[in-house]
């Protein structure tokens, strides 16, 4: 069995008969873990070995473990500060904050890939443009060039730990003020303008080897008609030919309002893959989750299977050898010592 395009979610900590039933689909190829889903590590590294044992090859787990106001799995986790803490710290001292933006990144994914996790969505390659509330703080910096250096550096960081970095929310979600899971976002920007500032980061990282890509549900009228998310020019024509990125494109979570300009649950995951998506993400709704997996019985993509398998997660360490590692000591500490001022726990899904 193959890994198919549709990631899920499941309600509770452990799997129901329905949705292990669901997972087994050869249209299913990962699951996407929330808050909800978390109560302790030793639950969390039961719920990804039962995920895992379901299939072969296993399923590919996925977490929004960002930080700050997006950080899904907290208590027996190291908190981590919003990256644009990390921004701060680059307008002080550069070859810090780089240094920092490694570390950070590395511990991230380590404590991720000591529960079995293979991939957390991130790093937020998007401009703070001081439009968007719902990316805010979640990007690095209001420079394009900052970003990309210390996202660079916190993708090293995520591959020495064995994790593959997804990059988001490409081609920029910074530029907008509308919340994408909330209503539909327009930018009005030309093409032009999107190569000299958003757009710079995904360029540099791609060359740098960004393994994922994660595309925003934002219409950009004056490049193309079609949301991002939804569009052959900004998958096919742009990312894969203009940019040449060989990863894999994820949608962003097709229940999210500005997502419904594509049409019902079930034309929208149609569309999105043949735009070019190589998985599709379905949260929050498992009516309509199923819906789409049973809509694409059958669907098979040799090139979007060969690239998912390469995202499984590599050279994991037990908790308890990860903790008793300078390294992690050493990284929970450097990173406790730029967290400036711990946030309010939002959550956001």
């Amino acid at each position: 069995m193959s890994l198919g395009p549709v990631m899920l979610d499941i309600e509770g900590t452990q799997p129901s008969a329905a949705e292990r039933e669901l997972l087994c689909r050869p249209e299913v190829g990962g699951v996407i873990l929330f808050s909800r889903n978390y109560t302790s590590p030793a639950q969390l590294h039961a719920l990804i070995d039962e995920l895992h044992g379901l299939r072969d090859p296993r399923l590919l787990i996925a977490v929004d473990q960002e930080g700050g106001r997006v950080q899904r799995f907290r208590d027996g986790f190291t908190r981590l500060p919003p990256v644009a803490e990390l921004g701060r710290v680059y307008d002080e001292e550069r070859n810090r904050a780089l240094a920092l933006a490694e570390t950070t990144g590395w511990l991230m994914a380590s404590e991720l890939r000591a529960m079995g996790v293979d991939l957390s969505f991130a790093p937020v390659l998007d401009i703070d443009r001081r439009r968007s509330s719902v990316i805010g703080d979640r990007a690095f910096h209001r420079r394009p060039e900052a970003v990309a250096e210390l996202a660079h550096a916190y993708q090293k960081g995520m591959q020495s730990a064995g994790m593959a970095a997804v990059g988001k929310h490409y081609p920029g979600h910074g530029g907008v003020e509308a919340d994408s899971h909330l209503a539909l976002p327009v930018d009005e920007r030309e093409l032009a303008d999107l190569e000299l500032e958003d757009l710079l980061p995904f360029e540099r990282l791609i060359h740098q080897g960004l393994a994922g890509i994660m595309v925003a549900h934002v219409l950009y009228p004056r490049i193309d008609a079609d949301l991002a998310g939804f569009s052959a020019f900004w998958l096919q024509d742009y990312l894969r030919r203009q940019l040449r990125f060989e990863g894999v494109i994820f949608s962003d979570d097709l229940s999210m309002a500005a997502a419904e300009r594509a049409g019902d649950p079930v034309a929208r995951a149609q569309s999105a893959l043949n735009a070019g998506c190589d998985m599709i993400l379905v949260c929050n709704r498992p009516q309509e989750a199923r819906a789409v997996v049973e809509a694409l019985e059958g669907y098979e993509n040799p090139a979007s299977q060969a690239r998912l398998i390469r995202l499984h997660g590599r050279q994991a360490v037990t908790p308890e050898q990860l903790r008793q590692s300078p390294r992690w000591r050493e990284a929970v500490a450097a990173v406790q010592g730029y967290d400036s001022e711990p946030l309010l726990d939002m959550d956001l899904e």
